[in-house]
């Protein structure tokens, strides 16, 4: 079994998320799964601009073959793509930034979500092509997004609407209000840990 660790941490080591997302990992690797990390500050998505966006439609949609210039334009989307599909489990960890997900994080799913190759379209309608895969989503808050502020949250319910439109089994954790209840960060921390364990114990188990 494969697993693909994809974050979005710019704090580096003084980052929370990154702390669950390398707690995710070691859980992986202790059940004997084969972990690839994606770091996304290191790895940045290229951004569907004209020409590549252009060459994405010609190729995708319209099966007309590319010329070099054409392939090098997809090199790096069809790449993290390429890295996607060869993972059996993927988890996503990024903080919440601005009610939603980073930037980064969606040129990602901008990349991945590649028609014929992550998901398809017929007579019949959508269809995702990564059905029996799963993937968690680890995202942290400073605020805590609940009742009334729950619509607030468009983050963590982005990443899950991306994943399962793709056909994956998801589970969220969520480490939020960190910084509403800086008393109670090792009690969220922890819960998220819990979490962790449990919804990996179901992918792997």
């Amino acid at each position: 079994m494969k697993a693909l660790v994809v974050i979005y941490c710019p704090r580096q080591e003084r980052s929370r998320t990154k702390q669950l997302a390398d707690y995710s990992a070691r859980l992986l690797k202790s059940k004997g799964v084969v972990v690839d990390l994606l770091d996304l500050v290191k790895d940045v998505p290229d951004l569907l601009m004209p020409e590549r966006l252009a060459a994405y439609y010609n190729r995708n949609y319209v099966g007309q073959k590319l010329d070099a210039r054409e392939q090098e334009y997809l090199k790096k989307m069809d790449r993290m793509t390429a890295q996607l599909k060869g993972a059996d489990i993927v988890v996503l960890a990024y903080p919440m930034y601005n009610f939603s997900q980073p930037a980064v994080v969606k040129a990602w799913f901008d990349s991945v979500m590649q028609k014929g190759e992550t998901w398809d379209i017929s007579q019949g309608g959508y269809a995702g092509l990564m059905k029996a895969r799963k993937a968690l989503i680890v995202s942290s808050s400073g605020g805590a997004y609940e009742g009334d502020l729950s619509a607030l949250d468009h983050s963590s319910s982005l990443s899950k609407q991306l994943f399962e439109f793709m056909g994956y089994r998801t589970a969220v954790v969520s480490a939020a209000g960190i910084n509403r209840y800086p008393e109670k960060e090792a009690e969220i921390l922890s819960a998220a840990r819990v979490q962790i364990e449990t919804a990996l114990a179901a992918f792997t188990g």
